[in-house]
């Protein structure tokens, strides 16, 4: 589970990176791909988030 929480964190780091990067590009490519890059982090941080939770409902873990 720490792993996993610890995966979570990075995950969230670089969506922000990837937006910010978006954000700052004044090339029209870089700046839509990186947007790109942060929605996909960002739905595999929420696949994690779910993962998590469903996981500390389980009494085996």
């Amino acid at each position: 589970m720490k792993d996993m929480r610890a995966h979570l964190e990075k995950l969230r780091n670089e969506a922000e990176e990837c937006e910010l990067i978006s954000k700052l590009a004044t090339d029209t490519n870089k700046k839509a791909l990186f947007a790109r890059l942060a929605v996909l982090q960002r739905a595999l941080v929420k696949e994690l988030e779910q993962a998590i939770a469903a996981s500390s409902l389980d009494p085996s873990d």
